[in-house]
């Protein structure tokens, strides 16, 4: 695992962190045709007209300059259109690189509490061993909280819980589709053939 130093003024990692956030809202403002989903699962309802291909989408972009008569009024241009392609296209692999960046951010912080989490392990170990000696007995009061403190898990941050829900309602809403096309694809039961009447003598 390689370590990027950064040299510099000290500061403390909480303002540090602060400014980053500061710097990447701001490219909220720089990115054009960024826009923020409205609902879980809106990226998902986009994603089935976001994936006709280029050529379809050019086959049209020339259809309507030589055929007037299919340009919606307020529809964007062919100029505007392939704009659009355009800008999909030069952003994509930003995506794809901040993605990768905040997989490697994640795996920082995770690394940095194991070596915190490791080094208090080895310490409440220690204690342990120390508090059943004599001449170190008072320790036994600090090992007590410390074994207190070690069952609690650390609990998620707001917005960690938030992609989780985001995710499950995300992932629950997939599984309920995919129900209703089985249901839908599943032929009708025959219903069992009304028994024929019996002629009695009269």
């Amino acid at each position: 695992m390689s370590i990027v130093e950064v040299t510099g003024p000290p500061i403390s990692h909480s303002e540090a962190a602060q400014e980053r956030v500061q710097e990447l809202r701001h490219w909220r403002e720089l990115i054009p045709h960024f826009v923020m989903p409205e609902s879980a699962d809106e990226t998902r309802r986009l994603s089935i007209a976001a994936s006709v291909s280029p050529e379809f989408i050019e086959l049209t972009n020339v259809a309507v300059a030589n055929q007037p008569a299919i340009a919606r009024k307020e529809g964007a241009t062919p100029a505007e259109t392939r704009d659009l392609v355009s800008y999909a296209d030069a952003y994509d692999p930003l995506a794809d690189e901040l993605e990768a960046f905040a997989q490697f951010l994640r795996h920082s912080t995770t690394a940095a509490r194991n070596l915190a989490g490791t080094e208090a392990l080895n310490r409440y170990a220690m204690a342990q061993r120390l508090a059943r000696q004599r001449n170190t007995g008072h320790l036994k009061p600090y090992v007590a909280d410390m074994r207190r403190a070690l069952g609690r898990v650390r609990k998620a941050s707001p917005e960690a819980a938030a992609q989780k829900a985001a995710a499950k309602a995300t992932k629950a809403t997939e599984r309920a589709a995919k129900a209703a096309a089985r249901a839908a694809k599943t032929p009708p039961t025959s219903q069992p053939a009304p028994a024929k009447p019996t002629n009695t003598p009269q």
